[in-house]
This record gives C-alpha cells, sequence and structure tokens, in this order.
C-alpha cells in the first residue's frame, strides 16, 4: 500500500507542470483537483432504512448510462418495496456536469484518486451497501479496501477491449488479483466476458451493451424542434451533422460540405467539436477557408450568438460552427447524414455512434472505434452504416446520400432498427444489482 501511494505521488509530481499548463492555457481544468486528492468531498447522508448505491463513471458516455441505469434501479426497487439511495461519480468536469443534470447535485461527488487515505475518507462519508464501476475502472487500493470494507463491487457494461486486455496481460497476477475482488462482472459481449474470464473474474455474465438503452430517439424532441427554429431549417433540409470531432475531422467535413454544395446549394454543415475550447482556433482555420475564392459565399455562424431574432436564411447553404457544451444528442436529431468523429486518426478510438442511430441517421465513421466495438460490429452486421477512412471517402459518402435518398433513408431506417432491437440490458443489470441488496441489508 505505501509502495503504491509513493508510485502515485512520483506520477503526480510529474504530471504537476502538464496540470498547471492546463490551467492557465485555458484547456479543460481538471476536475476537482483538492477533493480527488483528500477524498474529502461532501455528499447527502443516506436516508434511514435504505441501502446506499455507490455509482462510478469516468466521464461522460458512462455517466449517461448509469443515470439511464439509476432510473431503472429506483423503478425496480420500488416495485420490490426495496429502499434504495443511489449516489453517482465521475473522473471528469464534463462528467461531473452531466451526472448533476436532472441529478440531486448532494447525490453527486468527484471520485477519489486512488490514494488510500482518499479511498477510506470517501468510504466513510458515501458509506455505500455496494460499489458499481461502469465499464473498466479497476484501481488496486479502491477494490482492495473496498473489500475490507466488505463493499462487495460490480462492474457494469464491462468492457475488455483488445488492447486492454493485451495490457492487463502483461500484468496478469496483478490484473487477477484486482478481478478476483470484483464479485460480478455484467459485460457488454461474449467476446468481452472470454477476456474478463480469462484474466480472472470469478463471476462473469453477458448482458449487452447498455449504451442501446441510454439512447432515445424521442427525448429530445422538443429539444430538436427548438434547435431547428433557431438554427433556420426545415424539414426538406438535407443536414450534415459532423459531430464529437478532432482535429483534422472537421476541415476534412468542411471541404466535403464545399464540394457538394456547388451540386446542392441547399446543404448546410454542423460543426461539433469533441472539445468546445477548440472552437476559438478551429474558427480562425475556417475563416481562413471561406476566405478562398470558391468559397466566399458561404456564411458560417456560431451557435452561441444565434436566438430567435439571428436566424440564417433559409434555403440556403451555411455552416454552423457549435461553439457551446451539451447540445450534441440533440444536434444528432437534425441530421440527414452524420459524421462520428474521434474515428479516423487512430488515437481516441471512436465516438457514440449510437446517437445518431437512435435518429435514423445515415451514419458514417472512421475506421479506429475500438472503444465501441461492440455496437460498430452490430451496426455493420444489419447495414445500418459504413465505415470511411479519409477525406475523399466521406465525400463520397455524403455525395451518395445527397444523389440517392432512397440509400440514406434505408441507412437510416437499419440504424434505427438496430437500436429498438438491442435494447434490455439496462433492466437485466438494474435485476442482478438489487439481487445483491437482501443479503447486505438483512
Amino acid at each position: 500500500m505505501i509502495a503504491l501511494n509513493l508510485l502515485y505521488l512520483l506520477v503526480g509530481i510529474a504530471a504537476l507542470p502538464w496540470v498547471i499548463w492546463r490551467k492557465i492555457s485555458n484547456k479543460r481544468p481538471i476536475a476537482a483537483i483538492r477533493e480527488r486528492i483528500t477524498g474529502r468531498i461532501y455528499v447527502a447522508d443516506c436516508p434511514r432504512d435504505h441501502c446506499r448505491i455507490w455509482l462510478h463513471g469516468v466521464s461522460v458516455g458512462e455517466i449517461q448510462l448509469l443515470r439511464t441505469l439509476i432510473g431503472e434501479l429506483e423503478k425496480q426497487a420500488r416495485l420490490k418495496k426495496q429502499l434504495v439511495d443511489c449516489v453517482l461519480s465521475s473522473s471528469t468536469t464534463t462528467g461531473l456536469e452531466v451526472a448533476t443534470r436532472g441529478h440531486q447535485k448532494d447525490h453527486v461527488f468527484p471520485c477519489p484518486l486512488d490514494f488510500s487515505w482518499a479511498i477510506k475518507k470517501t468510504l466513510d462519508r458515501v458509506r455505500p451497501d455496494l460499489l458499481v464501476l461502469g465499464e473498466l475502472e479497476l484501481w488496486p487500493n479502491l477494490l482492495r479496501i473496498a473489500e475490507e470494507y466488505r463493499i462487495p463491487v460490480l462492474v457494469v457494461n464491462g468492457r475488455m477491449s483488445q488492447r486492454s486486455y493485451q495490457g492487463y496481460s502483461r500484468i496478469r497476477c496483478f490484473a487477477g488479483t484486482m478481478l478476483q475482488r470484483v464479485s460480478l462482472v455484467l459485460s457488454r459481449s461474449q467476446e468481452d466476458s472470454e477476456r474478463f474470464k480469462t484474466l480472472g473474474a470469478p463471476a462473469v455474465e453477458t448482458i449487452g451493451s447498455l449504451k442501446f438503452d441510454s439512447i432515445n430517439g424521442d427525448q429530445h424532441k422538443d429539444e430538436i424542434k427548438q434547435l431547428k427554429k433557431i438554427i433556420g431549417i426545415d424539414d426538406d433540409d438535407f443536414i450534415f451533422v459532423a459531430g464529437s470531432t478532432q482535429n483534422p475531422e472537421e476541415m476534412l467535413a468542411v471541404e466535403t460540405f464545399l464540394q457538394q454544395q456547388k451540386i446542392h446549394p441547399h446543404l448546410k454543415l454542423i460543426l461539433v467539436p469533441r472539445h468546445v475550447e477548440r472552437c476559438r482556433r478551429l474558427a480562425d482555420s475556417l475563416a481562413k477557408r471561406l476566405r478562398q475564392p470558391d468559397a466566399r459565399h458561404i456564411p458560417m455562424y456560431y451557435r452561441s450568438t444565434l436566438n430567435g431574432q439571428a436566424i440564417p436564411p433559409p434555403k440556403r447553404s451555411f455552416i454552423l460552427l457549435v461553439d457551446v457544451t451539451g447540445e450534441l444528442a440533440a444536434l444528432w436529431g437534425l441530421a440527414t447524414v452524420a459524421f462520428v468523429g474521434g474515428s479516423l486518426d487512430g488515437v481516441r478510438g471512436g465516438q457514440n455512434m449510437l446517437e445518431p442511430a437512435a435518429h435514423g441517421a445515415a451514419i458514417c465513421f472512421g475506421p479506429h472505434t475500438r472503444n465501441f466495438h461492440h455496437e460498430v460490429s452490430t451496426l455493420l452486421k444489419a447495414e445500418a452504416a459504413v465505415v470511411i477512412h479519409n477525406g475523399e471517402e466521406l465525400t463520397e459518402f455524403v455525395a451518395q446520400c445527397l444523389d440517392d435518398p432512397a440509400f440514406s433513408r434505408a441507412l437510416g431506417a437499419n440504424a434505427k432498427k438496430v437500436i429498438e432491437t438491442n435494447r434490455g440490458g439496462t433492466m437485466l443489470t438494474a435485476k442482478r444489482i438489487l439481487e445483491f441488496l437482501p443479503a447486505i441489508s438483512s
């Protein structure tokens, strides 16, 4: 334990210049550093006679599916007349922001770093009867101390990518010791289950991906209507949305748009970078590109400046740069064709392509989608998405959707069907979680 804490301290000291640089350069701040190092977090007391479930997700994606899971847990608990109190933690600023939307703020807190003192202080404050970890968040001190406190640990939507499996295989003994402390892994696919078992997890069940349940094409209906009005979009407009993008994906989407709007003058492009702090630099590149002769007539708007009085001209091409957070889920609902970013450079491992699928958009993404391997396989088998490898193929895909609306509609319909037929994992997961509680509370 002492050696591990010392190792963490050395890593923390080495990372200090990077933390300071992020702060002074207006990058996304590191979430709640003081609270996470000390474990001095604030969370509401658990009501008397309730069982407390602590659910943890690293960032936005995990938090979204855990929020859906909490709703199902509370619903099933009421039917079983069980008294449960769910609290939610995250490791990132964006994760914490999403966690507090529609959830009591005093039931959300930053997850401590894996220092033994921080873990103990947090457990003493939260006093959970059960700890639920989203996807793959295994930390040795957290698991060891939870075992000391006799708190069962469950992993939900368990994901063990090939890269993670290879990494854990190099420290198989250490990984096996951690997994032996996990009471149950509920994995998203049989492939993930086999990897968890091979590394030493004692109890693994294949449930299916919870991500199919955490999205709904209708849940943002009112927000989508409002965005259509604000942005100036008609029902018959062709909208190309490039979302969760990284460099250089935005400019590849821009080049696709500039080529195709010459043939289809009503085409509109909505750019939604993964990290909003990149918008200023991206806007400079866009402005420079739009000053070139072949693009001078194309207007560019910022989402932050649009309101009911500043609607772009109807029936005209434009680029909208979304420089605000929290709207992508609804913006996918505007898309005729969608490019899901973080998938072309091989670094990020892809972003959530199920959100545009739920809205019936014609979807494409790059080949690097390891974070969504199971979901991508499901979409591709159903002919519900297309993989593109570069800007040229992106342009070809958008052109095909524009020139052949039947092709575009078929892709979108297949995608929507995939979402509907793969729901149910959240209900089964909640059922298995609640089965742990009678033994705990007795």
